[in-house]
């Protein structure tokens, strides 16, 4: 990752060879150093070798499709202990079932295509931002100690959770909104809220991409911790635990 250069460095995983040309342009317009693969197995080369700040990965690839190449990438970091690397996943179709499949495995968000490189560049630019503020959360945090909610543990300084003394490897994202509602235990948080708090958005457009990281954060540490609200949000609940 870049950390001795303010330069962003991207790896865009994208078959479609004028799209991803597309997106490098942009992206390299804003001053970003620009990696370009066309294929899964390329990808996941690609993500190890470079550790870049962020991977534009698009879902149907030849060889590996993006699920596989973000199941990989995941747990490559995962066994190596290097903080996961913010995902954002393209489509061609617009369908719930893919962008929940895709956000479960560890993409932090989600484009259909067609879409719009403005859109794309803020979408980045907003995970980037987030990025940024955990490093620094997790420097003022590195001496405070740990959530702690049944057995539940999560460190803030070193952005790790366990669950009674089995790791679980969150994405940014994922870690994010299990802070967020377990600062507040019991308390239940709009997806509006969330949201605003975790994804920096100001509108409910993207109260499905909450539903689909609450399922995934079930998935990693039990489905018995965050409780439903219909037509409300999510509780964390440490007496379940």
């Amino acid at each position: 990752m870049s950390s001795s250069t303010t330069e962003t460095v991207a790896l865009i995983i994208e078959d479609e060879r004028e799209i991803a040309a597309q997106v490098a342009h942009r992206l390299g317009a804003e001053g970003w150093q620009v990696h370009v693969v066309h294929d899964g197995h390329a990808g996941v080369e690609q993500a190890q070798e470079l550790n870049p700040d962020i991977i534009v990965l698009d879902v149907m690839l030849p060889g590996l499709d993006g699920l596989e190449v973000c199941r990989r990438i995941q747990a490559n970091q995962h066994a190596s202990g290097a903080p996961a690397t913010p995902i954002l996943m393209l489509t061609a179709r617009d369908d719930e079932t893919d962008m929940i499949i895709g956000l479960g495995v560890g993409a932090d968000d989600y484009m259909t295509k067609p879409f719009s490189m403005r859109e794309l560049l803020a979408r980045l630019k907003v995970l980037l931002r987030r990025v940024e503020r955990a490093r620094a959360t997790s420097v003022a945090n590195v001496s405070e100690p740990p959530i702690e909610l049944g057995d539940v543990r999560i460190d803030r300084g070193s952005r790790r959770v366990s669950r009674a003394g089995q790791p679980a490897h969150l994405t940014p994202t994922e870690f994010d909104l299990l802070v967020c509602l377990a600062q507040q235990p019991g308390t239940v948080l709009s997806r509006e809220r969330l949201l605003a708090e975790v994804w920096d958005w100001a509108d409910a457009s993207g109260t499905r991409t909450v539903d689909s990281h609450v399922k995934a954060l079930r998935r990693k540490l039990g489905a018995d911790l965050i409780r439903t609200v219909h037509g409300v949000g999510y509780a964390f609940e440490p007496s379940a635990s």
